[in-house]
């Protein structure tokens, strides 16, 4: 694991700015007072390849959101198979049933590459949920769509082909609800998306390139643009 500040995230955390604010799209759906508070209340870190941000068994003390890099949800090392739940992309905000339940967490969040991870603590996150109907309204559509996410993972982990895992889990990675902040293109190597997928990089090549042939995807330097969000989503392999 490359080297990484070694303080605590909490220690290292500043105020966001106005841009890393503006990246941010609950906010803007709150009243001007809410808004002012979420806003100070708001604070910022960078979390270093390999690094965790929410770990098993730990109290739960933010709202977590990734503004830059890529985050991998995974569950114990050592505690039976290995498993990836899902990538976080930027844009994604996490962590709000745990919060909800005010229990500890039951996976672990880690950085996959440098990210700008912001935070939103947990007292405020729940004195907004007791008084902003749109910000209600906002978790609860995560939630919602959330449910779907973790229903058609279900449905990939049964999948034996290894191009329609990997055209899945990219579809599940450009979700424009939960990873707003993705858009088309998708900044990501693919060891990292053989980490989500649990493939190897060679693997997870061939399966780019059948996708790419088939126009679903481009495979750009340092990314992968989607081209056909709804393929990616139905695709199966060849008959």
């Amino acid at each position: 694991m490359p080297a990484h500040d070694a303080r605590p995230l909490r220690e290292r955390a500043r105020a966001p700015s106005e841009a890393e604010l503006a990246s941010i799209p609950w906010l803007a759906v709150l009243e001007p007072d809410d808004q002012r508070m979420a806003r100070s209340s708001i604070v910022l870190a960078h979390a270093g390849p390999g690094e965790q941000i929410c770990r098993i068994g730990r109290p739960a003390t933010y709202w977590f959101g990734v503004l830059e890099g890529l985050l991998k949800m995974s569950n114990e090392p050592g505690a039976g198979a290995p498993v990836t739940f899902t990538g976080v992309p930027p844009g994604a905000w996490f962590g709000e049933g745990t919060l909800l339940k005010r229990e500890p967490y039951r996976y672990n969040i880690e950085s996959l590459r440098k990210s700008a991870v912001a935070g939103l603590p947990v007292d405020a996150f729940h004195d907004l949920l007791a008084r902003s109907i749109p910000f209600n309204r906002f978790v609860l559509n995560q939630l919602n769509e959330r449910l779907g996410q973790f229903i058609a993972a279900r449905e990939t982990d049964r999948l034996n082909d290894p191009d329609a895992r990997v055209a899945r889990n990219l579809a599940a990675l450009f979700h424009p609800v939960l990873y707003p902040g993705v858009g088309q293109l998708l900044r990501i190597t693919q060891l990292e998306l053989g980490y989500l997928v649990g493939l190897s990089r060679q693997r997870v090549n061939e399966a780019l390139q059948a996708l790419q042939a088939r126009r679903l995807i481009a495979v750009e330097y340092g990314g992968v643009r989607v081209l056909d969000l709804q393929g990616l989503r139905s695709y199966a392999p060849p008959a």
